[in-house]
């Protein structure tokens, strides 16, 4: 059950990485001096990437805690 919790971490890390690449792209957009609607096509593209990333890292947590219980 131990690869099981190093499985779950490994997805938790990929997952916060998507949401940090997320958070840095937002600021970059902002700070662009983009028109509104490319600005909200941008962040729209973004929320994609936020969401995938949030079930990543929601689904890494979840195998480490099935780890955990499993141990």
């Amino acid at each position: 059950m131990e690869t099981l919790i190093w499985v779950g971490t490994g997805l938790s890390l990929l997952g916060l990485a998507g949401l940090v690449y997320c958070i840095v792209a937002a600021f970059a957009a902002k700070r662009a001096g983009l028109s509104d609607a490319d600005l909200r096509a941008r962040l729209r593209a973004l929320v994609v990437w936020n969401m995938a990333s949030l079930l990543l890292s929601s689904l890494g947590f979840v195998v480490v805690i099935t780890g955990l219980l499993l141990r």
